[in-house]
């Protein structure tokens, strides 16, 4: 999948699918160009320009056939979770979910192999399993890549009975109506834009109304007041988890301090400025699947 860029208001320009059987054989494959109705992002890594992308499909011409590829599969991606997202979003626009349930990090498995690779780039795992890649940043050539290493991986973890990473994926159901816009240029062709505004309308959240009565300590429940503060990528979209946080009394913090009662990270070895300062003071970490738990049962505040 290729996409205008990293952001959460930015499209899919091009997407790819090989579709594969319980060991990991290839049944078959499917491609199509997306026009984002906007400006196409970073062309001198995607080749995928304005005049290139006007006459292709919108995404709700193609969600349908999309949709079909997708049912009832495991999404197996390189960063899952940024291809989740993007794909839940798109479908969250055009006011359907994508069939999918579950997602498989071709990177998160490497780690459950320890496989010994020099970084978690897809071209490392591509050499590391003697695939070649033929056109890197296509959308199609890198879908094949992953499938053809995502197969090894998949035989060694049975071999080894180390466990898939699965994730759950699930699906938006808020978005905002904006007026649609036409393809944009992309920066130096001439009239160039970008469409406005975020899919999802931004909002202010408001302020705790309970005191922050500490950490958490590990074995017992959260307390509302308590300051939580997020790190990395979550397979909940964050801004719902925050909403999650916020509705159970938790005050969620936008950067980490001493009065930090909690870190949430999927990746605490990821040395982001929030996890090497939870480092130094003692801030306590957990990821997002113990997170759930502790929110389903979080204790009031003092009186």
């Amino acid at each position: 999948m290729e996409t205008t860029g990293l952001a959460r208001d930015d499209r899919i320009i091009s997407a790819a699918v090989y579709r594969l059987d319980a060991r990991g054989a290839v049944e078959d494959h499917w491609y199509t160009l997306v026009n984002p109705e906007r400006d196409p992002g970073p062309v001198w890594i995607h080749g995928l320009t304005s005049d290139v992308l006007e006459g292709a499909p919108l995404f709700g011409d193609v969600a349908e056939e999309f949709a079909a590829r997708l049912d009832g599969r495991v999404l197996v991606a390189h960063n899952a979770v940024f291809d989740w997202q993007m794909i839940a979003r798109e479908y969250a626009r055009a006011r359907r979910e994508a069939p999918v349930r579950q997602r498989l990090c071709t990177i998160a498995l490497a780690k459950e192999l320890a496989l010994p690779l020099p970084n978690h780039k897809l071209e490392s795992l591509a050499a590391h399993f003697g695939v070649v890649q033929r056109r890197a940043h296509h959308a199609l050539d890198d879908a094949r890549v992953l499938a053809e290493a995502f197969r090894p991986s998949l035989h060694a973890a049975a071999a080894g009975s180390v466990r898939l990473p699965l994730q759950e994926c699930r699906p938006l159901t808020e978005w905002a109506d904006r007026p649609a816009a036409r393809i944009g240029r992309q920066a130096g062709s001439g009239g160039g834009y970008r469409a406005a505004g975020s899919w999802r309308p931004a909002r202010k959240r408001p302020a705790c109304p309970y005191p922050n009565p500490g950490r958490y300590e590990v074995g017992k429940p959260l307390k509302q007041g308590m300051r939580v503060a997020f790190s990395g990528d979550t397979s909940t979209e964050r801004e719902l988890l925050e909403d999650r946080a916020t509705e159970a009394g938790l005050h969620v913090a936008t950067s980490l301090s001493r009065l930090t009662s909690l870190l949430v990270t999927n990746d605490p070895d990821s040395g982001t400025s929030k996890v090497v300062k939870a480092r130094q003071f003692g801030t306590p970490v957990v990821d997002e699947a113990a997170f759930g738990q502790l929110l389903r049962d979080v204790a009031p505040a003092d009186s």
